[in-house]
């Protein structure tokens, strides 16, 4: 095994950049796929049409760590609860609750 050679030291750990991201790029192309018109945010594509999508590293700059997006959740915030899957049918009523009152018809 080699030493670690003097000066070496591991990756310091990052700090929560205060910095704005700039905003991003509106760019045009046309689709390899099918041959569409398509727009997409910094060299990154997705054609409604054929379904196709370019790879995120063939962007022109790099995307955001999860510690630079301004949409996330505050650390220790849990995720909400899912709702129950799948929704009830359209012509199917729900039971009413204990806190529901019954109806006095007419």
């Amino acid at each position: 095994m080699t030493p670690r050679p003097h000066g070496a030291h591991l990756p310091e750990e990052r700090t929560e950049s205060t910095a704005p991201l700039p905003p991003p790029e509106l760019t045009e192309a046309e689709c390899r796929r099918c041959g569409t018109y398509i727009a997409g945010l910094d060299g990154r594509y997705a054609c409604g049409v054929c379904g196709w999508v370019n790879d995120h590293s063939e962007g022109h700059r790099r995307l955001p760590r999860a510690d630079e997006d301004p949409d996330r959740p505050p650390k220790g915030r849990r995720r909400p609860k899912q709702l129950p899957w799948p929704p009830p049918s359209p012509g199917r009523e729900l039971a009413p609750g204990p806190a529901a009152e019954p109806d006095p018809g007419p």
